[in-house]
Protein backbone atom coordinates (compact mmCIF):
# COMPACT_ATOMS: atom_id res chain seq x y z
CA UNK A 1 0.00 0.00 0.00
CA UNK A 2 2.76 2.41 0.78
CA UNK A 3 4.76 1.65 -2.31
CA UNK A 4 0.98 2.29 -4.15
CA UNK A 5 0.67 5.24 -2.54
CA UNK A 6 4.29 6.96 -3.29
CA UNK A 7 3.84 5.85 -7.18
CA UNK A 8 0.17 7.92 -6.93
CA UNK A 9 2.33 10.95 -5.59
CA UNK A 10 5.65 10.52 -7.92
CA UNK A 11 3.24 10.12 -10.96
CA UNK A 12 1.73 13.71 -10.00
CA UNK A 13 4.80 15.05 -9.09
CA UNK A 14 5.96 14.13 -13.08
CA UNK A 15 2.47 15.65 -14.09
CA UNK A 16 3.51 18.82 -12.21
CA UNK A 17 7.20 18.80 -14.63
CA UNK A 18 5.78 18.23 -17.13
CA UNK A 19 3.71 21.38 -16.97
CA UNK A 20 6.55 23.69 -16.18
CA UNK A 21 8.17 22.14 -18.87
CA UNK A 22 5.05 23.55 -21.24
CA UNK A 23 5.07 27.11 -18.87
CA UNK A 24 7.20 30.09 -20.69
CA UNK A 25 10.19 31.10 -19.84
CA UNK A 26 10.40 32.19 -15.47
CA UNK A 27 7.16 29.82 -15.45
CA UNK A 28 8.61 27.33 -13.19
CA UNK A 29 8.80 29.67 -10.51
CA UNK A 30 4.92 29.58 -10.13
CA UNK A 31 5.16 25.97 -9.79
CA UNK A 32 8.27 25.51 -7.21
CA UNK A 33 6.09 26.44 -3.88
CA UNK A 34 3.22 24.10 -4.96
CA UNK A 35 5.34 21.22 -5.46
CA UNK A 36 6.90 22.19 -1.64
CA UNK A 37 5.60 18.87 -0.70
CA UNK A 38 7.92 16.74 -2.54
CA UNK A 39 10.72 18.11 -0.69
CA UNK A 40 9.18 18.67 2.46
CA UNK A 41 8.35 14.45 2.27
CA UNK A 42 12.38 14.08 0.77
CA UNK A 43 13.25 15.77 4.02
CA UNK A 44 11.02 14.02 6.35
CA UNK A 45 12.32 10.08 4.61
CA UNK A 46 15.76 11.15 6.26
CA UNK A 47 15.18 12.14 9.81
CA UNK A 48 14.93 9.98 12.46
CA UNK A 49 11.51 8.51 14.30
CA UNK A 50 10.70 9.46 17.73
CA UNK A 51 12.09 6.07 18.56
CA UNK A 52 15.57 7.06 17.21
CA UNK A 53 15.61 4.98 14.09
CA UNK A 54 15.42 5.66 10.92
CA UNK A 55 12.40 5.01 8.58
CA UNK A 56 12.59 2.40 5.65
CA UNK A 57 15.13 4.41 3.15
CA UNK A 58 12.91 5.53 -0.06
CA UNK A 59 14.12 6.77 -3.53
CA UNK A 60 13.70 10.14 -3.23
CA UNK A 61 11.05 12.17 -5.21
CA UNK A 62 13.16 13.97 -8.60
CA UNK A 63 12.23 17.32 -8.83
CA UNK A 64 13.92 19.15 -11.00
CA UNK A 65 13.23 22.31 -11.80
CA UNK A 66 10.83 22.19 -9.00
CA UNK A 67 13.42 22.14 -6.47
CA UNK A 68 14.13 24.75 -3.98
CA UNK A 69 17.46 23.54 -1.95
CA UNK A 70 17.04 19.50 -2.21
CA UNK A 71 20.41 19.15 -3.78
CA UNK A 72 21.89 20.73 -1.16
CA UNK A 73 19.20 18.97 1.43
CA UNK A 74 20.53 15.90 -0.09
CA UNK A 75 23.69 15.93 1.44
CA UNK A 76 22.74 16.88 4.89
CA UNK A 77 23.93 14.05 7.06
CA UNK A 78 22.37 15.26 10.45
CA UNK A 79 18.97 17.31 11.71
CA UNK A 80 21.62 20.31 12.58
CA UNK A 81 23.02 19.86 9.19
CA UNK A 82 20.05 20.25 7.79
CA UNK A 83 18.61 23.21 9.72
CA UNK A 84 21.76 24.98 8.79
CA UNK A 85 20.75 24.53 4.98
CA UNK A 86 17.38 24.98 5.28
CA UNK A 87 18.38 28.69 7.07
CA UNK A 88 20.57 29.65 4.15
CA UNK A 89 17.45 29.05 2.08
CA UNK A 90 14.71 30.40 0.97
CA UNK A 91 12.73 28.01 3.15
CA UNK A 92 14.08 29.73 6.40
CA UNK A 93 15.11 28.66 9.99
CA UNK A 94 12.50 26.06 11.14
CA UNK A 95 14.16 27.07 14.54
CA UNK A 96 15.03 23.80 15.48
CA UNK A 97 16.42 20.69 14.69
CA UNK A 98 14.26 17.84 16.08
CA UNK A 99 12.77 15.63 13.41
CA UNK A 100 9.49 17.77 14.43
CA UNK A 101 10.73 21.03 14.44
CA UNK A 102 12.45 21.07 10.48
CA UNK A 103 9.09 19.21 9.11
CA UNK A 104 6.50 21.48 10.95
CA UNK A 105 8.85 24.34 10.22
CA UNK A 106 9.14 23.26 6.27
CA UNK A 107 5.41 22.90 6.48
CA UNK A 108 4.30 25.96 7.85
CA UNK A 109 7.10 27.87 5.15
CA UNK A 110 5.32 26.35 2.36
CA UNK A 111 2.09 27.74 3.14
CA UNK A 112 3.83 31.50 3.84
CA UNK A 113 5.45 30.86 0.63
CA UNK A 114 2.56 29.72 -1.40
CA UNK A 115 0.59 32.96 0.16
CA UNK A 116 3.11 35.31 -0.98
CA UNK A 117 4.24 34.05 -4.33
CA UNK A 118 0.71 32.70 -5.65
CA UNK A 119 -1.74 34.83 -5.32
CA UNK A 120 -4.50 32.16 -6.60
CA UNK A 121 -3.44 30.02 -3.76
CA UNK A 122 -3.41 32.51 -0.72
CA UNK A 123 -7.06 30.81 0.49
CA UNK A 124 -5.88 27.30 0.30
CA UNK A 125 -2.20 28.51 1.57
CA UNK A 126 -3.96 30.33 4.94
CA UNK A 127 -6.14 27.41 5.68
CA UNK A 128 -3.24 24.76 4.98
CA UNK A 129 -1.33 26.92 8.15
CA UNK A 130 -5.10 27.09 10.07
CA UNK A 131 -4.79 22.94 10.35
CA UNK A 132 -1.09 22.81 10.83
CA UNK A 133 -1.29 25.37 13.78
CA UNK A 134 -4.56 23.69 14.77
CA UNK A 135 -2.87 20.35 15.20
CA UNK A 136 0.46 21.11 16.36
CA UNK A 137 -1.33 23.46 19.56
CA UNK A 138 -3.93 21.69 20.18
CA UNK A 139 -4.11 18.15 19.51
CA UNK A 140 0.06 17.57 19.80
CA UNK A 141 0.32 20.50 22.60
CA UNK A 142 3.40 21.60 21.28
CA UNK A 143 4.18 25.27 20.86
CA UNK A 144 5.34 26.60 18.12
CA UNK A 145 8.93 27.34 17.44
CA UNK A 146 9.76 31.23 17.05
CA UNK A 147 10.21 31.39 13.22
CA UNK A 148 6.79 29.02 12.56
CA UNK A 149 5.05 31.15 14.89
CA UNK A 150 6.30 34.47 13.01
CA UNK A 151 5.09 32.89 9.28
CA UNK A 152 1.75 31.70 11.16
CA UNK A 153 1.03 35.32 12.67
CA UNK A 154 1.63 36.43 8.49
CA UNK A 155 -0.81 34.47 7.62
CA UNK A 156 -3.06 34.03 10.45
CA UNK A 157 -2.72 37.27 12.59
CA UNK A 158 -1.30 37.97 16.07
CA UNK A 159 -4.99 37.00 17.56
CA UNK A 160 -4.81 33.39 16.45
CA UNK A 161 -1.37 32.22 17.14
CA UNK A 162 -1.94 33.46 20.82
CA UNK A 163 -4.86 31.75 21.63
CA UNK A 164 -4.64 30.02 24.02
CA UNK A 165 -7.46 27.33 23.52
CA UNK A 166 -8.57 25.75 20.41
CA UNK A 167 -12.27 27.56 21.02
CA UNK A 168 -10.07 30.85 21.33
CA UNK A 169 -7.60 30.08 18.26
CA UNK A 170 -10.95 29.58 15.94
CA UNK A 171 -13.06 32.41 17.17
CA UNK A 172 -9.59 34.85 16.55
CA UNK A 173 -8.86 33.62 12.73
CA UNK A 174 -9.48 36.07 10.43
CA UNK A 175 -12.60 35.28 7.70
CA UNK A 176 -9.86 34.44 4.84
CA UNK A 177 -8.69 31.55 7.11
CA UNK A 178 -11.87 30.97 9.51
CA UNK A 179 -13.67 28.89 7.20
CA UNK A 180 -11.54 25.63 7.07
CA UNK A 181 -12.58 25.05 11.37
CA UNK A 182 -16.47 25.90 10.76
CA UNK A 183 -18.19 23.58 12.53
CA UNK A 184 -15.49 21.98 13.74
CA UNK A 185 -15.83 22.25 17.88
CA UNK A 186 -12.96 19.80 18.53
CA UNK A 187 -9.44 19.58 17.87
CA UNK A 188 -10.06 15.96 17.33
CA UNK A 189 -12.40 16.44 14.76
CA UNK A 190 -9.69 18.40 12.63
CA UNK A 191 -9.84 15.50 10.23
CA UNK A 192 -13.12 16.96 9.00
CA UNK A 193 -11.82 20.10 8.40
CA UNK A 194 -9.08 18.42 6.38
CA UNK A 195 -11.61 17.53 4.28
CA UNK A 196 -13.33 20.43 3.65
CA UNK A 197 -9.99 22.27 2.92
CA UNK A 198 -9.60 19.26 -0.11
CA UNK A 199 -13.28 20.32 -1.28
CA UNK A 200 -12.32 23.82 -1.07
CA UNK A 201 -9.21 23.05 -2.69
CA UNK A 202 -10.74 21.23 -5.81
CA UNK A 203 -13.84 23.74 -6.16
CA UNK A 204 -11.60 26.80 -6.29
CA UNK A 205 -9.20 25.22 -8.76
CA UNK A 206 -12.18 23.88 -11.15
CA UNK A 207 -13.40 28.03 -10.75
CA UNK A 208 -9.76 28.90 -12.13
CA UNK A 209 -9.68 26.43 -15.36
CA UNK A 210 -12.90 27.47 -15.54
CA UNK A 211 -13.00 31.22 -15.50
CA UNK A 212 -9.42 32.06 -16.29
CA UNK A 213 -7.58 32.08 -19.77
CA UNK A 214 -4.05 31.94 -20.75
CA UNK A 215 -1.80 32.60 -17.69
CA UNK A 216 -1.03 31.89 -13.83
CA UNK A 217 -4.62 31.74 -12.40
CA UNK A 218 -5.24 28.17 -15.04
CA UNK A 219 -1.95 26.79 -13.56
CA UNK A 220 -2.77 26.91 -10.51
CA UNK A 221 -6.46 25.70 -11.09
CA UNK A 222 -4.88 22.65 -12.51
CA UNK A 223 -2.11 22.41 -10.05
CA UNK A 224 -5.45 22.10 -7.50
CA UNK A 225 -6.87 19.71 -9.56
CA UNK A 226 -4.35 17.33 -10.34
CA UNK A 227 -3.36 17.11 -7.11
CA UNK A 228 -7.27 16.44 -5.48
CA UNK A 229 -6.98 13.68 -7.42
CA UNK A 230 -3.96 11.88 -6.18
CA UNK A 231 -4.99 13.02 -2.92
CA UNK A 232 -8.06 11.12 -3.46
CA UNK A 233 -6.80 8.12 -4.80
CA UNK A 234 -3.97 8.05 -1.74
CA UNK A 235 -7.01 7.89 0.94
CA UNK A 236 -8.56 5.59 -1.01
CA UNK A 237 -5.51 3.46 -0.66
CA UNK A 238 -5.30 4.34 3.23
CA UNK A 239 -8.49 4.15 4.43
CA UNK A 240 -8.75 0.34 2.18
CA UNK A 241 -6.00 -0.83 4.25
CA UNK A 242 -7.67 0.97 7.50
CA UNK A 243 -10.43 -0.85 7.23
CA UNK A 244 -12.46 2.78 6.57
CA UNK A 245 -11.52 4.41 9.76
CA UNK A 246 -11.93 8.23 8.33
CA UNK A 247 -10.27 10.18 11.01
CA UNK A 248 -7.18 7.17 10.83
CA UNK A 249 -7.15 7.95 6.98
CA UNK A 250 -6.84 11.66 7.63
CA UNK A 251 -4.04 11.72 10.25
CA UNK A 252 -2.14 9.15 8.23
CA UNK A 253 -1.95 11.64 5.01
CA UNK A 254 -1.21 14.76 6.98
Amino acid sequence: MRQAQRAVSATLLWHLRVLAGWLPRGGTRLLVPLAAGFEIANVASRLPASDGRRAEALEPYRLGALETAWRSLEHAGTPAQTRAVLTASPWGDPGGDTPWALVTGMRMAAARRTAVAVPPARRSAQGRAVLLAARELFVHERSLEEPVLRDATRLLGRRGTAAATYEEFRACLPPSAAWVLEGIDEPGDLWRAEARWWRTVQADGAALVRQARYGPRVVVGAVALLSVDAWRVRAALESAARGGRPGEVFDALV
